[in-house]
């Protein structure tokens, strides 16, 4: 195992879908979360590229899940994971997700 490598994921941007469901004795959360960067085009023009992100949360000391819905501006702290599936066409899928290890509301 190679102790040389670091995954971690800083992130701040808009709720948009969110799920809660229970796991076990505690509570979980799957959204989407959107983040912003402003490009300049050839031009010299703002643009502003979106990007949405997979999150999964667990309650825990360091992620609250309480105030959690469309719109709300969060922190994230955490890791990436990806996962491999088949999809109902047969072809081989990626799904990267960012697993929070730490997440707090900024703005309601």
């Amino acid at each position: 195992m190679n102790s040389n490598t670091i995954n971690r994921v800083e992130l701040q941007g808009r709720i948009g879908t969110v799920r809660i469901y229970p796991v076990g004795e505690g509570v979980a959360a799957a959204f989407s979360l959107q983040t912003d960067h402003i490009l300049k085009d050839s031009t010299g023009q703002p643009v502003c590229e979106t990007v949405w992100h997979h999150v999964s949360a667990f309650q825990s000391q360091d992620v609250c899940l309480d105030g959690l819905s469309r719109g709300v501006l969060v922190h994230v702290d955490g890791r990436l994971r990806a996962s491999r599936y088949t999809a109902a066409d047969g072809t081989e899928r990626v799904f990267t997700e960012v697993v929070a290890s730490s997440l707090k509301v900024i703005e309601e």
